[in-house]
This record gives structure tokens, C-alpha cells and sequence, in this order.
């Protein structure tokens, strides 16, 4: 698929690393260091997930995905905004803040103290709900695929508690990091999936209708052992892109190995694509190239085929047992690149083309087109056209055309995912504003930078200078609620 060029040296291995450290404070007060004017018409909360803690009490974690999750909110409401982070309060985080060293082995790698002995057959997780952050049916949920979600006060970010959706789910049981929201006649629908890997892997789908109330549930078995990160959603469809590997969780069992050190890739086997009819239990496989897949951008359904846009690597860009996260080397690491898939599901044939061949992560788009055709695609990408780098870019692309623009924040800046926010009253998909988190490894701090969705290439809007940094996160949402 992507052949990985020598990295250009578009940023300092110090200022990328500035990044990766843990923000300990928690912090409430108005932006005041604004470059630029915040639009006046931008109102409402942008909530945004990610490891907060990347050590605890001095001892570094081995994953930056082990961290606990700490969320940020930034309120617009007539051209101030203001900011405040808090740490989830998990079961977990609490524990070991109150013991002051690590109580968990990490899903990613992070032993326990102690050695084998003390790492050996343990497998009791902490929730870390680091991944993802929702408003929905008046509930703020932080989530991590492998547990409940935890829900938050959205005004004050204070820890709830656990949410089961009125008996919906048991302690313990798994809920997705990635619901998609559907647009639908009668009020949108929160979709979502929780999987349970195995010999055979059990795969839930829940639909939740505007007042949070289930209005549709179905389930499916697979076969073989799935890593599923993500899914993509249509009105008539579920797709999940089964991975092809294998997960050998003896050197987890033995204290070795994290349990995600212990996945591989089999690069001689397909990549299962499991089309699911809504309300239908028996999906049905159509197999591709060996590829691992972490994102979809979106799909939707057209002349009787399914077409679903993600985001390829060539092989499983996991880290080695022992590798320090902070010093990566680029060039040795997969790149992702944007493909499109054409599903046949009347003769069970798949298609597949390139649309952004640039090293890229962290896809989005205009809200409305979920699940339906759409033209811009907007995505974090390196500076650079070639090779493999940190994110320092948004790129957006013309899905119809190719026509991209791109605006770099290199060479010091580092690039979060960006967020859509459609503009009030918008007659065209690109009329809105992007949101972003940028590291400045210069400064030591993060920047929220707004950009015009329809010309991105002329530059921030406004950049609002925070007082400090935020470690890099990972996924977020804008709700037009002020908080």
C-alpha cells in the first residue's frame, strides 16, 4: 500500500517529546491570550478525552494509552471562551493517587511494580476512560471501549459515577469508544457496539434515540479473535473491519507483556469486512488485503454498494516490550493513509482506491453526513507530503474532486484531531469552523485554534494561547450546550 520515505525534518525530536508529559493541575479560568477573534457566532462546549497522567508519582508509564483520561472543556459564547480540565475520577485513578504508585498492569504494557511475581496472572484492569467524551440525552460520558462509561457533571467536569443506562450494562461490560451519530426523521440515534474477543468474538449494537432511551439492540458472533477499534454506520448497515491478527496471551498470563504486546499481525491473511443488515443477526464476510485499520472516516450507501473510507496501515503499528514511547524513530513506523471501499454485498466483492496517500490520522467530517454521501473530508496529517512524522496538519480533501487544501503548524506545532462544527444556518457541508488542539513545543503549551472550514489553508481564525500544555489526547466533541 504505502511505502515509508525518510522522514523530512519538519520538527525537534524535544519539542514533539514536550507533549508527552503528564499535566498534573486541573485548571478553570477565562482564555485571555487570544491571536485573532473567536466568530461570534461560535457558541456552545468543546469536550476533548486523552491520557492526562502519563506517570504516577514519577514512574512513566510504557504507553501513553495506559494513562488515565483527563478531560478538557472549552466554552465559546459570544466571542470569549473559557477552559477547564479535570481528571476522571475512577475507581482506579482514586486508588492509586491515594497509594501513590502503580496498582495496575496497563492494557498497552505498563507492568506493576514488582516484577513477574507481582505481574503474573493478574488481569484486573482499572477503567481508565481516556478515549472518548459524549454529551448525549443531557449526560456528559467519558468512555473507554473495554469498561462502562463514567459520567460527568458537565458544568464543573466532577466524577458521577459509573452509567449503565438503566441496567442497559453490567459492571465490567465493554461499550465503545466510538458511537457515531445518525441523523434520522425522527431525532438523531446514537449508534454504538460493545465486543467481547474470544475463540469467537460476541458483538453487541445498541441505538439510543435523543432522550436516551434504547430503541434498537441486535448481536452477532465472529469468528477468531477481534481487535475492532472502531466501526462505520449507514441507515441500512453496520460495517466492522475485522484485523488480521493473532493474540498469544501466554507472555501476558506469565507477567511478561502487556496484553497489547501480545497481539501480531498476519500479514498472509484477509481482512475480514463484516457487513451487518440492521436487524439482522447474520452478517455476512467479504474479504480484502491484509491491512489494520484504527479509523473510518465515514460510508455510505450508493447504486446498491457500500463505500467505506478509513484509514489503512500496512501491518499493526504496536510498540515493542522495553521501547521508551518518547523516542519513536518515525521512519521504522507504519503510516496511515485514507483508502476507499467499494462493497458489493449482491456479489460479495470488494473495491479499493487511495484518496489521501499523505501519512494521516484522526478523520472528520460535517455531522450531517454521517452515514450518508459526503464531499470534505478533514484529517490530521504530517507537514510533510512523504514519510511518516507526528501530525502537525490538517488536510482537507475533496473526496469528489481530490482537491486539497492543508495548514501546517510545523515546525513547532503538533496536531490533535480536529472537530467540525457546522455554522448556524449553513447552506453548504464546508460552511463551519475546525477546532484543534496544537501542542507548541516552543512554548511548552497547547493553543485551541479555530479554522474556517471552507478555507483552511488561509490559517487560525484565532489561536487562544493556553496557560499550560495538554498532553496529546485522543478523541472529543462539540455540543452547541453552553457549560
Amino acid at each position: 500500500m504505502t511505502v515509508s520515505a525518510p522522514t523530512h525534518n519538519t520538527y525537534l525530536d524535544h519539542n514533539w517529546q514536550g507533549g508527552h508529559q503528564s499535566l498534573k493541575e486541573e485548571y478553570d479560568y477565562a482564555i485571555a491570550d487570544i491571536d485573532g477573534e473567536i466568530p461570534a457566532e461560535l457558541s456552545g462546549t468543546l469536550f476533548r478525552n486523552g491520557p492526562g497522567l502519563l506517570d504516577v508519582n514519577g514512574t512513566p508509564l510504557q504507553h501513553p494509552f495506559d494513562g488515565d483520561g483527563m478531560i478538557c472543556s472549552i466554552q465559546f459564547d459570544q466571542g470569549k471562551a473559557h477552559f477547564r480540565n479535570r481528571f476522571v475520577r475512577t475507581e482506579g485513578y482514586l486508588a492509586e493517587q491515594e497509594a501513590g504508585k502503580i496498582l495496575y498492569r496497563g492494557v498497552f504494557g505498563t507492568p506493576k511494580p514488582g516484577g513477574l511475581l507481582a505481574n503474573a496472572f493478574d488481569i484486573n484492569f482499572k477503567n481508565i476512560a481516556n478515549t472518548h467524551i459524549i454529551y448525549w440525552a443531557g449526560k456528559l460520558l467519558a468512555l473507554w471501549e473495554a469498561d462502562q462509561p463514567y459520567r460527568l457533571d458537565p458544568s464543573t467536569l466532577d466524577t458521577l459515577g459509573l452509567e449503565d443506562f438503566s441496567g442497559l450494562l453490567n459492571p465490567g461490560d465493554p461499550f465503545s469508544a466510538h458511537p457515531r451519530i445518525l441523523p434520522h426523521a425522527d431525532g438523531d440515534r446514537l449508534v454504538n457496539f460493545a465486543i467481547k474477543p474470544g475463540l469467537s468474538s460476541k458483538v453487541k449494537l445498541f441505538e439510543f434515540d435523543p432522550s436516551g432511551e434504547v430503541v434498537h439492540q441486535q448481536e452477532f458472533v465472529i469468528p477468531g479473535f477481534a481487535f475492532i477499534h472502531d466501526f462505520a454506520v449507514t441507515p441500512n448497515y453496520y460495517i466492522f473491519f475485522q484485523n488480521p491478527v493473532i493474540l498469544n496471551p501466554i507472555p501476558f498470563l506469565l507477567g511478561f507483556k502487556g496484553a497489547g504486546e501480545c497481539i501480531s499481525f498476519k500479514p498472509g491473511s484477509p481482512t475480514k469486512i463484516w457487513l451487518v443488515r440492521r436487524g439482522e443477526n447474520q452478517p455476512q464476510q467479504l474479504d480484502t488485503d491484509a491491512y489494520f485499520v484504527f479509523h473510518h472516516a465515514n460510508a455510505y450507501e450508493a447504486d446498491g454498494q457500500v463505500i467505506v473510507d478509513s484509514i489503512c496501515y500496512d501491518t499493526f503499528p504496536g510498540l515493542e516490550s522495553g521501547i521508551d514511547f518518547r523516542t519513536i524513530d518515525f521512519d521504522g513506523v507504519p503510516p496511515g493513509s485514507l483508502w476507499r471501499f467499494r462493497l458489493n454485498p449482491e456479489v460479495s466483492t470488494v473495491e479499493k482506491t487511495p484518496l489521501i496517500q499523505r501519512s494521516c490520522e484522526f478523520p472528520t467530517l460535517n455531522p450531517a453526513n454521517v452515514g450518508y454521501d459526503y464531499r470534505y473530508v478533514y484529517i490530521g496529517a504530517t507537514d510533510a507530503s512523504t514519510g511518516n512524522a507526528p501530525l502537525q496538519a490538517i488536510l482537507k480533501q475533496d473526496v469528489k474532486t481530490g482537491e486539497e487544501q492543508v495548514w501546517s503548524a510545523a515546525p513547532q506545532g503538533f496536531m490533535g484531531e480536529p472537530v467540525f462544527i457546522p455554522k448556524p444556518n449553513a447552506t453548504q457541508e464546508d460552511q463551519g469552523w475546525l477546532i484543534a488542539l496544537v501542542y507548541d513545543g516552543d512554548h511548552d503549551r497547547s493553543d485551541v485554534v479555530i479554522l474556517d472550514a471552507e478555507q483552511i489553508e488561509q490559517g487560525p481564525l484565532a489561536r487562544l494561547h493556553l496557560k499550560h500544555h495538554i498532553p496529546y489526547g485522543l478523541h472529543g466533541s462539540f455540543t452547541p450546550m453552553l457549560f
